[in-house]
């Protein structure tokens, strides 16, 4: 449980920097900088790597081979909460621009290479 903790932190400190160089980006091209919902992405993706990961964990304990049907699930869960939640704002105007999709696919990709990383290194320490 401790090294979860201790990812999470890490996870989250990867979204603070990386919503720091975004922001600075925007505010360098005159974007307005918090446009299409940029903390609603970061801190929906934050949460939903943290859910993802305490259930894979959970069942990787247990032995069971759950863990990786967990994972694709979860990763099946967050195009969901884009397309129901991020998508309808995005493509408001029938044009999905590359700035809105950035928005969604920056903290979402930090998360899913984390969490791949992350977990990869829990089955590969885990004795068979």
């Amino acid at each position: 449980m401790r090294k979860n903790i201790q990812f999470l932190g890490v996870l989250l400190l990867l979204l603070l920097v990386a919503f720091g160089i975004h922001v600075a980006v925007r505010a360098s091209i005159n974007q307005p900088i918090f446009e299409y919902q940029i903390i609603s992405a970061y801190a929906v993706n934050f949460a939903l790597a943290s859910i993802i990961l305490f259930l894979v964990e959970r069942n990787m304990r247990d032995g069971s081979a759950k863990g990786g049907f967990i994972f694709f699930a979860g990763s099946l869960l967050k195009f969901i909460v884009f397309f129901v939640v991020f998508y309808p704002e995005y493509n408001a105007d029938d044009n999905l621009q590359t700035r809105e999709f950035t928005t969604f696919f920056i903290p979402y990709a930090i998360c899913l290479i984390s969490e791949v990383y992350y977990l990869g290194k829990e089955l590969n320490n885990q004795s068979t």
